[in-house]
């Protein structure tokens, strides 16, 4: 594949349908705080980051891939045309959307970001990185900061004077972050100093913004191990004054810089903090030992971004595979399989590469879904603090309870739908010539980083299932219930709701399971071992529901279309149909599997897991 060409496709029709007919963007846009906003506002946002992901962003996506991050002189080099693409991306003010004016943003809704930034992520994962973490450290000093440094950080950062990051990992700690080690000692004028290293930091340097802002981990002298004793600190890499001026260095420095399977136009930095000891930090609200409280704030933003990553290379991986199944002639149709006369057809023709075409397409369409519905709940939740503080709280609720499913399932469908585009390509997609092979590597870490996976399944079933008592859960699958019993007798999807029914019963036998599992000392090793298993459950039920919520919108609306529209309407049906068929008929199985108690993996020794 050549340097500097766009091969990033989406489907802005599918979008919108999501967007508009599916999620009603009617029912915030044009209301507080959202007041600018309407229909034709967001459908003009969303063209023009299109424009500009094609134009400026995906040509870049492979050349950045292949050309890779440097380190020289102690400093992070990136791709050429990044810095270029970072101005112009400041410009168009694509990242400020939901931003609110008091911080010099658009106050749009976060069902209309999290398209934008899907849209960006899909053409170039690795760039969309470095504004994206300078996004949610601003975020978190904006809630989390004292008045000065909200002042002095937060529109810097929005606007692109100034990158972000978050800094937790260490060399001993990883998932087990309070292992850190990283400390920080008070100084007379309040400030604190800093030392310590940190590691896989994403967007650790760069030559994008004349400074980068590090959200760092550290533990005060004296104060309590664990978690507990970890406070949270504000570290740019170059001192700020008062006036947001810059003055000198602020021992801050790369290490070195990872060489990885994917994203490699991303610098994924080792960083040292204070090795000549004049590394200063300031306190985030000036609160001590609360620091993970606080990262929490950003990490919760973080994991579904990872999420919107997830579906944006999914899809482009289906785009891309779609179309070349539309053009790759081979092979006879099945129904003249046996004559060598007959004409060769574009591989759409075979039943497996259909098959494989619409079960990405069904997952792509759904995962999108569960995201914008997520974004939905975090809008309501705004509309309506201080009106309805009940409903306010339903919807804030919804949003820790779909966080982890938007991380984990979208992150590993997208590994996985990412390499069967490649499947559909065949021997074509092993090769460098086509995009996939570079979006299933870029999609790997999404699995892994921002907590791995299985840290999302064990915050679903250690802490948010049981949320305010439980309502989240509780009123979660209250939701799907409502709808199963409105449309169990649709004349076109009722068995596919049906279906719907006996997978929301095997998630609710699961979780009285866990529940019982987590009152019996005997049986907590069973919550680790099916943690993982219970929240693919889960997740297949909200992403089930919401296809068969669009197919019924699809049906209604589809019977006058005609032409591509009624072709599209069509395309929604079947992705219900697929996924219900093929997909909801597994949650049952897991449930059976989860009744089991199987303990295998704990029982067996650890010299019978072979020798070495």
């Amino acid at each position: 594949m050549s340097a500097g060409i766009n091969t990033y496709k989406t489907d802005l029709r599918e979008i919108f349908f999501t967007l508009f007919e599916q999620f009603g963007f009617g029912q915030v846009a044009g209301q507080a705080p959202f007041d600018a906003w309407g229909p034709d506002e967001a459908k003009a946002v969303l063209q023009e980051t299109y424009r500009f992901a094609k134009d400026v962003l995906g040509p870049l996506n492979s050349s950045g891939d292949r050309e890779g991050c440097r380190l020289e002189n102690g400093a992070v080099i990136t791709p050429k045309g990044f810095k270029d693409a970072w101005k112009k991306l400041y410009e168009q003010g694509f990242k400020t959307v939901a931003v609110s004016p008091d911080h010099g943003g658009q106050g749009g809704p976060i069902m209309l970001q999290v398209l934008i930034e899907e849209i960006l992520s899909g053409a170039n994962s690795a760039f969309n990185m470095y504004p994206g973490l300078a996004f949610g450290a601003a975020e978190l000093i904006a809630e989390c900061g004292t008045s000065e440094q909200k002042k002095l950080y937060v529109e810097r950062m929005l606007n692109g004077t100034w990158g972000g990051t978050m800094c937790l990992t260490e060399p001993h700690a990883g998932s087990d972050v309070g292992a850190a080690k990283s400390s920080a000692r008070k100084n007379a004028d309040g400030t604190y100093s800093i030392r310590g290293t940190k590691i896989f930091i994403s967007g650790g340097d760069h030559d994008l913004a004349e400074n980068v802002v590090h959200l760092v981990l550290a533990r005060i002298e004296g104060a309590a191990p664990g978690t507990k004793g970890l406070s949270l600190f504000i570290v740019p890499k170059i001192r700020v004054n008062a006036d947001g001026s810059l003055a000198g260095s602020n021992d801050v420095s790369v290490g070195s810089i990872e060489h990885k399977m994917g994203i490699r136009a991303s610098a994924t930095c080792v960083l040292n903090f204070g090795e000549n000891d004049g590394c200063v930090g300031e306190l985030v609200g000036g609160i001590e030992n609360v620091g993970m409280s606080q990262m929490f704030k950003m990490m919760n933003g973080a994991r579904i971004a990872v999420g919107i990553q997830g579906v944006a290379l999914a899809s482009a991986a289906y785009f891309n595979a779609l179309e070349y199944a539309k053009d790759r002639k081979q092979g006879a149709h099945l129904s003249k399989w046996k004559d060598p006369s007959a004409p060769r057809v574009p591989i759409i023709e075979h039943p497996d590469v259909r098959r494989m075409l619409l079960e990405m397409k069904a997952h792509v369409e759904g995962i999108r879904a569960l995201i914008v519905k997520l974004a939905m709940h975090t809008d309501k939740a705004q509309m309506l603090a201080g009106k309805d503080d009940d409903q306010a709280a339903y919807h804030r609720g919804q949003v820790e309870l779909l966080t982890p499913l938007v991380k984990s399932y979208a992150s590993d469908q997208a590994f996985r739908l990412c390499a069967q585009a490649i499947q559909v390509y065949g021997g074509a997609g092993y090769c460098q010539d086509y995009p996939v092979e570079q979006y299933t590597r870029d999609s790997k870490i999404f699995s892994i980083y921002e907590g791995t996976n299985h840290i999302q399944a064990m915050d679903l079933v250690g802490r948010k299932m049981g949320q305010s008592g439980g309502a989240n859960f509780q009123q979660f699958m209250a939701d799907v219930g409502g709808f199963i019993e409105a449309n169990r007798e649709h004349k076109v999807l009722g068995e596919a709701v049906k279906q719907l029914a006996a997978a929301q019963e095997g998630v609710m036998a699961s979780a009285m399971a866990v529940l019982g599992w987590s009152q019996d000392p005997s049986k907590m090793t069973l919550i680790p071992l099916s943690a993982n298993r219970f929240l693919n459950m889960m997740s297949e039920l909200a992403v089930g529901w919401l296809l068969l919520d669009a197919a019924i919108i699809a049906e209604r609306v589809g019977e006058k279309a005609t032409g591509d529209e009624k072709a599209f309407y069509e395309g929604k049906k079947f992705s219900a149909l697929w996924y219900a068929r093929n997909v909801l008929p597994n949650v049952e199985q897991a449930a059976r599997m989860m009744a089991t108690e199987d303990t295998s993996s704990v029982e067996i020794s650890n010299n019978a897991f072979g020798s070495i």
